[in-house]
């Protein structure tokens, strides 16, 4: 994700998977670094002063960066400010166009403006009435009468590896159902999950003792058995079970590497009646997307509209954009088949195409809301302005027939934008990452109501504290603009030559930059460069917000990870700055970008000198079926023994190390198994290749409590091997200081 010799010095469980290979690890001696030369040893106040770019460094120093509206009744709401004199609480009636701080308790304290009587655990799910909440016990769904504590089961015949509404499925599991309530309160929509014969994943924690065994349902590229769901309806009447009449659909969604995205159960909605439930069906490969009709009393299934695509689908970018219009036979459709994210009307009896809604270039990402009354859409999009950054989000309003399409966030910057619950008034906080908030509160046709905070960022600024750099650079093509995030340390001195560290994140279903909002810290990027390196964020080809056929530049090849772009971005920087010094290249990322960082070392061996590949899926055949099958395709095997998938493979490429290489995985990571890491360090040891590893000892994904070590040991790796300089000894990063 969404993924020679050894030193000894890491830790001890390294040795293990050396001695079953047949080889014994030597200590490997530590290079100056190539190119450079010697560099004054840092010091702990050195890695002290970096340390204050860090988030819980960083963060406390801006004042009035965050709104975030809890809302109450007729469009009021109160949201929680921070200033230098300590925290307010502010309470907002857009009527009276009125702004004024109020004491907490005036407005916290019915749950923080959230309805009363919706409550449970986090692993019940509350209905619509707020009187019963849904639970799994033992594979079965059941419902509890949150007034009086009685439970009764719904489903019966749950079992093992068979059971309803379970969330378990690849790297995802946990405890909380995953289902649709009916507007009435009355059926549930859900499904029973088959994995009785998918294949398991193993980790074993590490203990003084016998080791403990963890083993969950986790099917792979290329399975010929994945875990699939039987869709049902569930009337609390009786109750009683009616199966949807139809074969099992796929685990999938239209939008997301599971069947629940953003917190729901994706692609599923209900008729206001609770009548009918309308779903959509996603191919396993994600080409194939068909929206259906279910009758809740009889599990009859009609199917309405199907979209096929030549790599994958995805109904928006970051929320699903598709809906049903029941009340006007209609459903708004999302699709990039003009090469751009633009939304569609369709009849929903017929499944004939009404009208296209918008038009590109740039695309609609999030449909906010949906007014069938006045027949207008509220959405974000980006691309749209011509002459700005591509990945600013602005927020738009469209007629149903497509006119009256306006601009209602003007601003040359990134608009974070929440809608009230009457869709009258919106909350916009616009930035860029080199200009700090300004947050406004403005009516529905855009027009300013009121100015709620300007962030101050005063006491950052006085620390030294320097923002990110906005670039653009061509991509392999020559002509394609790409754009990126420039960190460089406060005493940055032209004169001199900076070694370069690229930090990835190749995609495709996000880039190495992330957000266009400002931010104090953006991770670890700023703190690095403090160490004397300048380091880069570049969203290459391959990732979203850009047109389908960007998105898309390397469906099918994954190895390509974007780094034909990320080279010549550099290239082209170091030309415009003399200051970058190119043959000091290192590069790092974590999950995908653990990937991509070895990769890069691997295919670029000669322009990259020094990586840190942290929790890499080296091998989607060795990582969860619908990631790998969505970006890569189906797994297809060859007569002559090979296969689809080997192209992208890192440790096929293993022979190719000549730079410095430190890997790093949890040994309990369920997300990313350490196997993937594993499988390189087999292939590193058969072509006697040197490098670094370490493990984190039942550490998962995001290494928990290790994080800070797992990030000091990744700094001392590139100041010892692209700087040219020793680290301090044993730095210890305290994030709970001030």
């Amino acid at each position: 994700m969404p993924r020679g010799s050894v030193r000894l010095l890491t830790i001890p469980v390294l040795v293990l998977p050396l001695l079953l290979s047949g080889f014994a690890p030597a200590v490997a001696q530590v290079p100056s670094a190539p190119a450079a030369a010697a560099h004054p040893a840092l010091t702990a106040a050195d890695y002290a002063r970096a340390e204050k770019f860090m988030a819980w460094r960083a963060n406390p120093l801006v004042f009035g960066a965050s709104v975030r509206p809890s809302w109450l009744d007729g469009d009021r709401f109160w949201y929680r400010t921070t200033t230098p004199a300590g925290a307010q609480f502010v309470l907002v009636d857009p009527a009276a166009r009125s702004r004024r701080v109020v004491d907490s308790a005036q407005v916290a304290p019915a749950g923080e403006g959230r309805p009363a009587g919706r409550g449970g655990g986090r692993n019940l799910v509350p209905s619509p009435d707020g009187k019963l909440a849904a639970f799994l016990r033992d594979d079965n769904l059941w419902v509890r009468d949150l007034a009086s504590g009685r439970e009764t089961q719904l489903t019966t015949d749950g079992v093992k590896d068979f059971g309803y509404a379970t969330d378990n499925a690849g790297w995802t599991h946990s405890d909380r159902p995953i289902l649709l309530w009916s507007p009435d309160s009355r059926k549930i929509a859900t499904f029973q999950q088959d994995q009785r014969n998918v294949g398991d994943m193993y980790l074993v924690e590490t203990r003084v003792g016998h080791p403990v065994l963890q083993a969950w349902k986790y099917p792979l590229p290329g399975d010929s058995v994945v875990s699939m769901i039987q869709r049902v309806v569930i009337h609390l009447d009786g109750p009683r079970v009616v199966r949807l009449q139809m074969t099992p659909d796929q685990h999938r969604s239209t939008l997301c590497d599971h069947i629940a995205c953003g917190g729901g159960w994706a692609d599923v909605e209900w008729t206001p009646d609770g009548s009918q439930l309308v779903f959509v069906s996603t191919s396993r490969d994600h080409r194939q997307e068909q929206l259906r009709v279910a009758d809740a009393a009889t599990g009859a299934v009609r199917d309405v509209y199907r979209e096929s695509v030549p790599t994958f689908f995805e109904s928006g970018n970051g929320k699903i954009n598709w809906h049903a219009l029941p009340a006007t036979h209609e459903f708004l459709w999302f699709s990039e088949r003009d090469d751009w994210g633009n939304l569609y009307l369709y009849d929903l009896g017929t499944g004939q195409l009404k009208r296209q809604i918008t038009k590109g270039p740039g695309n609609v990402l999030q449909v906010l809301r949906v007014d069938e009354k006045a027949r207008v859409i509220y959405f974000t999009g980006a691309g749209r302005e011509a002459g700005r950054d591509p990945y600013f989000r602005h927020l738009y309003r469209v007629g149903f027939d497509g006119g009256d399409l306006k601009l209602l966030t003007p601003e040359d910057a990134d608009h974070a934008v929440t809608l009230s619950p009457s869709g009258q008034y919106f909350v916009d906080s616009y930035s860029r990452p080199d200009v700090p908030p300004v947050t406004v509160l403005r009516d529905a046709a855009g027009r300013l109501v009121l100015t709620l905070e300007k962030a101050d960022i005063s006491r950052l600024v006085a620390t030294g504290w320097t923002p990110p750099v906005p670039f653009t650079v061509k991509a392999r093509d020559g002509k394609t603009d790409l754009y990126g995030l420039m960190f460089r340390p406060t005493g940055f001195d032209s004169t001199k030559n900076y070694p370069i560290v690229n930090q990835i994140y190749p995609g495709p279903q996000t880039g190495s930059v992330g957000s266009r909002s400002f931010s104090a810290a953006r991770g670890d990027a700023r703190a690095l460069a403090e160490l004397g390196f300048i380091v880069v964020e570049l969203d290459a080809m391959g990732t979203p917000y850009r047109s389908k056929s960007f998105h898309a530049a390397y469906y099918g090849d994954m190895g390509d990870n974007g780094l034909p772009d990320q080279v010549a971005g550099m290239k082209e920087l170091g030309r415009r700055y003399p200051w970058i010094d190119l043959d000091r290249v290192g590069i790092w990322g974590h999950s995908g970008g653990g990937y991509a960082s070895l990769d890069a070392m691997l295919r670029y061996p000669d322009f990259f000198k020094v990586a840190v590949s942290e929790s890499g899926n080296h091998d989607n055949r060795e990582y969860e079926d619908d990631w790998g099958e969505k970006w890569q395709g189906l797994l297809e095997r060859k007569p002559d023994g090979t296969s689809s998938y080997d192209s992208q493979a890192n440790q096929n490429l293993a022979k190719n190390l000549k730079g410095k290489l430190m890997l790093v995985h949890g040994t309990m990571d369920d997300n990313v198994p350490p196997y993937n890491t594993l499988l390189v360090v087999s292939e590193l040891v058969k072509a006697n290749k040197d490098f670094d590893l370490l493990l984190l000892p039942n550490r998962a994904h995001g290494y928990g409590p290790d994080s800070q070590y797992a990030m000091r040991r990744r700094w001392d790796y590139f100041v010892r091997n692209l700087l040219g300089a020793e680290p301090p000894a044993a730095y210890e990063f305290h994030p709970g200081q001030p």
